[in-house]
């Protein structure tokens, strides 16, 4: 077999695997821990450890056993190699022949034998590159390429994946290296081996980064694999990157070189008949062989005459396309066809082979049974003397999980896991490709942007897994809403875009975004509980809104905020203002964030006053915010954007601090004082905690401090939360009180449960009185709700004295308002009291 891969008349005898050994055997004992034992082998560079007790060989560690191991653990340098040895351990005699052992690896596939004498002694190891090496096969490499030995993807990592994770990867995809993406065209490579030097050297790595080699040495699959090989031998690696248009399609190793030595034999055999060696065609022997090597090759092998009838095929051909061989002898390759492809493309391919002697690529093909299947396919001319074609030798594999891999890569790098949709990287893709069609073509494109409502109540109440149930579903009714060539993707969290690659009217977006906020109505089961969502949608256009993929995004972003704005569960179109507005906003935010910073906001307050008698009994505390440059900006837009930047438990402990500061520098003159919580501080797990650390360290009597909670505080949801913060807040003597009532959706059953003091009608239904009909009969339903339930009533807002006759004859207690006072600062209010000449002594 060696002389027809040499393509000699040399008959010495193939060496056996004695005489091959070189390297003494490297073994230890199985309590050895793995960070020695990886000392042992890499100071002796060898790629295994055999593990010896009582003088026999037991078991063998080598650095495919690094992928089994749990990095996420502790100390997997300690593990006692004993506990994660591989065995039994595959040996064969010192008088194997060098053939025999490239069959018996393949066979087990390993990549190392243990020789043993006679009495069954080791001898040594021999490795696979061992083989590539004495194995006299020059000849063969010479006409092979690199590409013919890449079967599949290489698996592609981020250098930030943490080690654990990478590990599992490779070990997941079966694979002793990958490449590792640092940034665009920076790539670098991980072994087995560089997991052994992470165990020697014992050193605190995070990602798989870290470890990798840079950068990656890359060949083109047209190199041939003796230029492989010799790159290889040169480097002292044992992988090599296989590269096309600047991808990387592949990783080619020793293992790969080897496994694909059957192929040498093909390429001699179509030598051998290109030649037309009198001797060798002549020679019965030959012709055996020929047999015999055709026979074993484990890829699908055909040959025709000139005019394409088959003359013969060998097993692999049945197994792999299965028709037998008096089914395809006399039939031409049509039997095999696809449908697939183009009468053009077969034309190609024909005068490819007819100018260059040889075509090769992929081709889908079909099984006898109908099953259609990937192939990679190289076919030969084969020709006489006088140069005449006389017959074409096919070779083809089958490449269905090659083609798999590369397939779950590239769901990987442009699907978003959870829903199945497109991911960020392939929306921009999409988007790009769109733009520039849309460039050439003169037509409008539009982006759709959509946040869901209040989406974080469904984690924070339910879980994420809920949360996730909730985005799958979603992602559900986005699909089935949009139309054949629309493009929708998941860009992260609870944010989605839709591509509309070419409209035809605004009407037709109206439409659409129309469509996607009434599939919203139907609820969403999560947990056996039924959950409504809603969702507010940006639109931009292109070309009005933005030339690029990032502006149309952007302005999209804009839009959809302003529908946010705008009370959500709406769509809005963007508008260059908008994204001015966003400007103002940015700007906002950066001088609020320097304002807490600064503790810059103030306090003011304003008088609660006794309806009946006039009398001050009370204030209300309210932030105010004076910027030097945007001068005094209103609560309404501050205290928003602070709780949407989260930033509104700093400002709500920063105004507890001043009232509580302010009441005890006012000492036994003090009236109490209610300060307002919003539904984010309450929910907070340390809100209580602070307070009384701000009540002890203020020193000040917690009767004085009242607490105003909007309705929007009083979930249902979150009624058992609620009622024991109120509870322990009610026990620290502190009075608590309903504000802007009217506004939100509280039930009376709720509200009978909870230990408030006080209601508070909103300022919108005293406005109008009396002449307003539904406010009179709004006011008077909540005065008398409120006295049922034993609580005070406090009207805000009250600037007429009318206002003021008639909330007493209807009897409310307590009203604030312009009619007494604005808010004022803490020194004004003080000079306002005194002069009103308050029983309070000021």
């Amino acid at each position: 077999m060696s002389e027809l891969l040499l393509g000699t008349e040399n008959t010495e005898a193939e060496p056996t695997l004695a005489e091959l050994i070189k390297k003494p055997l490297l073994t230890c004992p199985p309590d050895t821990s793995l960070q020695q034992a990886a000392k042992l082998m890499r100071s002796h560079n060898v790629s295994c450890i055999l593990v010896e007790e009582q003088g026999q060989i037991t078991g063998i560690w080598s650095e495919a056993d690094t992928r089994k191991l749990d990095f996420a653990g502790s100390k997997p340098a300690d593990i006692k190699v004993g506990s994660v040895m591989s065995s039994p351990v595959i040996s064969a005699s010192g008088l194997t022949r060098l053939s025999g052992a490239a069959s018996l690896m393949l066979n087990h596939n390993i990549r190392r034998l243990l020789v043993v004498d006679n009495q069954q002694k080791p001898l040594g190891l021999l490795t696979q590159s061992d083989i590539i090496r004495q194995q006299k096969i020059e000849f063969y490499l010479r006409f092979r390429e690199v590409g013919s030995c890449i079967d599949k993807a290489p698996l592609h990592l981020a250098a930030a994946l943490p080690l654990a994770e990478a590990v599992a990867a490779m070990r997941h995809f079966a694979t002793d290296a990958a490449i590792v993406c640092f940034a665009a065209d920076d790539y670098g490579l991980v072994t087995e081996r560089d997991l052994v030097r992470l165990l020697a050297e014992d050193c605190a790595v995070k990602s798989i980064g870290e470890l990798a080699s840079r950068p990656l040495l890359t060949v083109a699959p047209d190199l041939t694999l003796l230029q492989a090989v010799e790159l290889l031998t040169e480097h002292g690696i044992r992988h090599l990157g296989v590269a096309k248009d600047d991808n990387i399609c592949g990783l080619l190793s020793f293992s790969d070189i080897l496994r694909n030595v059957e192929y040498a034999y093909i390429e001699q055999l179509k030598t051998a008949l290109r030649d037309r060696d009198n001797a060798l065609r002549t020679s019965a022997d030959y012709l055996r062989l020929a047999h015999k090597v055709i026979d074993a090759s484990m890829d699908g092998i055909m040959i025709t005459d000139q005019h394409g009838f088959i003359q013969s095929v060998n097993p692999s051909f049945s197994k792999l396309t299965g028709y037998s061989q008096e089914e395809a002898i006399g039939q031409t390759p049509r039997l095999l066809s696809s449908g697939l492809h183009t009468a053009d493309f077969y034309r190609r391919m024909w005068q490819t082979l007819l100018e260059q002697g040889h075509w090769q690529g992929e081709i889908w093909n079909k099984r006898k049974n109908g099953e259609l299947y990937p192939q990679w396919l190289s076919i030969t001319a084969i020709r006489a003397e006088d140069g005449r074609i006389t017959q074409y030798a096919s070779i083809f594999s089958d490449i269905t999980e090659r083609k798999q891999q590369e397939e779950k890569i590239h769901q990987l790098a442009y699907m978003d896991e959870l829903t199945g949709l497109a991911n960020r990287r392939m929306f921009f893709d999409r988007l790009q490709l769109a733009l520039a069609n849309a460039h050439r073509h003169k037509h409008t494109l539009a982006v759709m942007f959509l946040d869901l409502d209040l989406f974080k109540r469904i984690n924070d109440t339910l879980g994420h897994l809920a949360g996730d149930q909730a985005l799958k579903e979603v992602a559900k009714r986005l699909q089935a809403t949009v139309r054949e060539g629309e493009s929708v993707a998941r860009i992260g969290g609870d944010e989605f875009t839709i591509l509309i690659p070419e409209v035809s009217c605004v009407k037709s977006l109206e439409n659409l975004a129309q469509r996607l906020i009434s599939q919203f109505e139907r609820p969403v089961k999560l947990l056996e509980q039924e959950f409504f969502l809603t969702t507010s949608i940006g639109i931009s256009v292109y070309p009005k809104d933005g030339h690029n993929a990032e502006l149309l995004v952007k302005h999209a972003d804009v839009a959809m905020y302003q529908a946010k704005s705008a009370g959500r569960n709406q769509f809005s179109f963007y508008q260059a203002s908008s994204g001015l507005q966003n400007e103002e906003e940015l700007k906002l935010e950066q001088a609020l964030r320097l304002a807490l910073r600064q503790q810059l906001l103030q306090v003011y307050y304003q008088p609660k006053f006794a309806l009946q008698s006039g009398d001050i009994i009370g204030l209300e505390a309210l932030v105010r915010w004076q910027d030097t440059e945007l001068g005094m900006i209103s609560p309404a837009l501050f205290i928003p954007l602070a709780e949407k930047l989260g930033l509104i438990h700093q400002l709500g402990e920063q105004v507890l601090r001043q009232v509580c500061h302010q009441l005890r520098r006012w000492g036994e003159r003090a009236l109490p004082v209610a300060v307002n919580i919003s539904a984010l501080q309450l929910a907070e797990a340390d809100f209580l905690p602070r307070l009384r650390a701000i009540l002890q360290q203020s020193d000040i009597n917690a009767s004085l401090l009242e607490l105003e909670l909007t309705e929007s505080c009083l979930i249902p949801e979150h009624a058992d939360y609620t009622l024991g913060v109120l509870t322990e807040l009610k026990a620290l003597g502190l009075r608590l009180s309903i504000d802007d009532f009217g506004t939100g959706y509280s039930s009376l059953s709720y509200l009978r449960r909870l230990p408030l003091d006080a209601l508070k009608i909103d300022r919108s239904f005293i406005r109008d009185l009396p002449q307003s009909e539904s406010d009179s009969q709004i006011t008077l339903a909540i005065i008398a709700m409120a006295k049922a339930l034993g609580l005070e009533v406090i009207a805000e807002g009250i600037e007429q004295q009318a206002q003021r006759d008639f909330l007493l004859a209807a009897g409310c207690d307590t009203g604030q308002g312009f009619l007494v006072s604005p808010a004022l600062p803490a020194a004004e209010l003080t000079l306002f009291l005194a002069k009103r000449n308050t029983t309070a002594e000021y």
